[in-house]
């Protein structure tokens, strides 16, 4: 992937489009977190699904209902991983 930007697009909340897609760390059908080109994006809902992943291009969409899209701070101490929350 050759792009530096990201694109979001959201439709209703119901359709997340997005550019600048480097990988996809994990989802299930509450959570997607994501590796941009700008950061980790964490996007949380219910009944999620990822409907076409193209990381060649970085092209992903999401559809579900979409309640947050969230940028995690890599510096920040105040956002947590999953084991940051648990163990301390």
């Amino acid at each position: 992937m050759e792009n530096t930007k990201q694109k979001i697009i959201l439709e209703d909340r119901k359709k997340l489009v997005l550019t600048g897609i480097s990988d996809v760390v994990s989802f299930d059908d509450l959570s997607v977190v994501l590796d941009t080109v700008v950061g980790r994006l964490i996007i949380n809902g219910e009944g999620l699904h990822i409907q076409k992943l193209c990381l060649d291009s970085g092209d992903v969409e999401v559809e579900g209902r979409v309640d947050e899209v969230l940028y995690e701070d890599a510096n920040s101490n105040s956002k947590k991983g999953f084991l940051g929350r648990i163990v301390k």
